[in-house]
C-alpha cells in the first residue's frame, strides 16, 4: 500500500474501553478485575495469534492498575524471551505471589508449548489462561460502523469492504484510516465515497 496523502493519527491509548471483545468477553471481564484489585485472580496469561489483541490487553491493564495504585507487572511476547531473561520473570513470578502482586503475561501459544524453561512455563500454567480470537471480518465490520457512527460518519458498505480487503486487518489501523477519510471529507468537503478513499491512500483507480 502507498504512503497516505494524509498523516493517520496515532491509535488512541489501549484501553479496556475501546477494545473490542468479540468472542473474548470472560478474559476482558477477568483482566478487569485484576487491573482494578477486584477478584482473586492474580495471575492470567494470554495467547493468541497477531493481531488477536494481547499487547493492546495488557498495556491497557497496566495503565488501569496504576490508577488504581494495584501492584501488577505484564510480560509481553514471553515466547521471545531469553533464557537468562525467563530466569528473571521466573523469580519476578515469585516475588509477585509472596507479595500479593498480579502477573499479565503473554505469548502466540500456551505456556507448555512455548519452549520455555519448565519452571517457568509451570508458573504461567498454574493462573487463568486465556485464548484469545481475533475478531471475525463480520465483527469488525460492526465495530467499524459503530465507530463511524459516533464520529457522526456515513459510512458506504464498498468503503468499508474495501478497507476490510485491502488494508492492515488490525482494528487500530482500520479505525485511524475511517478517521483520516472522515476528516479528508469534511475538508475538501466532498461526500465519503470508496474513489475519495483510494485517493487517500494514493491507490490507483483501477484496482
Amino acid at each position: 500500500m502507498k504512503q497516505l496523502l494524509l498523516d493517520i493519527r496515532p491509535a488512541p491509548t489501549p484501553t479496556l474501553d475501546n477494545f473490542v471483545p468479540g468472542r473474548n468477553a470472560e478474559a476482558l471481564h477477568s483482566l478487569r478485575q485484576a487491573a482494578t484489585g477486584c477478584g482473586e485472580a492474580r495471575f492470567i496469561y494470554l495467547w493468541g495469534p497477531d493481531g488477536s489483541g494481547k499487547s493492546h490487553l495488557l498495556q491497557a491493564c497496566a495503565g488501569m492498575a496504576r490508577h488504581h495504585g494495584v501492584n501488577l507487572v505484564t510480560a509481553d511476547d514471553v515466547h521471545l524471551t531469553a533464557v537468562d531473561a525467563q530466569i528473571e520473570l521466573f523469580n519476578l513470578y515469585n516475588r509477585l505471589r509472596d507479595s500479593g502482586g498480579r502477573l499479565l503475561a503473554s505469548g502466540d501459544a500456551t505456556p507448555m508449548q512455548l519452549g520455555l524453561r519448565d519452571d517457568l512455563a509451570t508458573r504461567l500454567s498454574w493462573g487463568l489462561v486465556y485464548q484469545l480470537h481475533p475478531l471475525s471480518d463480520a465483527e469488525k465490520a460492526q465495530a467499524l460502523k459503530s465507530h463511524a457512527l459516533e464520529r457522526g460518519m456515513h459510512l458506504p458498505d464498498d468503503v468499508m469492504d474495501y478497507c476490510l480487503r485491502h488494508l492492515r486487518r488490525d482494528l487500530p489501523t482500520l479505525m485511524a484510516t475511517l478517521d483520516a477519510l472522515d476528516e479528508w471529507s469534511l475538508t475538501s468537503k466532498k461526500p465519503v465515497t470508496l474513489p475519495l478513499l483510494r485517493q487517500l491512500l494514493q491507490l490507483p483507480l483501477d484496482l
